[in-house]
């Protein structure tokens, strides 16, 4: 096992290999998908809102292996073999910031897009992308430090419009893409 596998327990793992409709087509080794030119492969991006139009943003943790320390939507990840995209992403905001189901009824995927991006010469997302979204009831977190490394309420629609305020935050290219599609589609 290599250094870099040995550092990052998700090199272990798999995620699912898909075409560009998001049709199965197995399973590769996450560290394979995420290394080279990628393996694209189904993942997903949840956004989180208050009652007031604001979005939760979490940072990821400087231990991440690809975008560390950058701006997130809420929870991103990858869905295992069997495993629906709602409870994936139900799952991860109960690891990653300790939300639980009974704090939000309405998660639901709202789109799906492909993208490809390369961070630096460390690795690249090439992934089918599905976008969930909910209203917490409760706004009440218990972020994972080994997972999250802050979090903000920013107002969603203040941050497209004015994308020059927010560009210290390095947000990550799949929210990018979900926030994009969300107000120019």
């Amino acid at each position: 096992m290599s250094a870099d596998e040995e550092v990052h327990e998700n090199a272990g793992q798999d995620v699912i290999a898909v075409d560009a409709d998001d049709n199965e087509q197995g399973l590769v080794n996450r560290l394979e998908a995420h290394t080279g030119e990628g393996i694209r492969h189904r993942a997903f991006t949840t956004l989180l809102f208050d009652g007031s139009g604001h979005i939760l943003l979490a940072q990821r943790s400087p231990d991440k292996r690809l975008w560390d320390t950058h701006w997130d939507g809420t929870v991103a990840s990858h869905p295992v073999e069997g495993q629906s995209q709602v409870d994936a992403a139900s799952e991860r905001l109960d690891e990653e910031l300790g939300i639980s189901p009974d704090q939000y009824d309405d998660l639901r995927v709202t789109d799906r897009f492909e993208y490809k991006r390369h961070y630096y010469t460390d690795g690249v997302e090439h992934e089918v992308c599905a976008v969930l979204k909910a209203t917490l009831s409760d706004t009440s977190i218990d972020p994972d430090p080994a997972e999250v490394g802050g979090v903000m309420w920013v107002p969603y629609e203040h941050l497209y419009e004015n994308p020059r305020l927010y560009r210290q935050l390095r947000l990550c290219p799949w929210f990018e893409i979900a926030m994009r599609r969300d107000f120019e589609e």
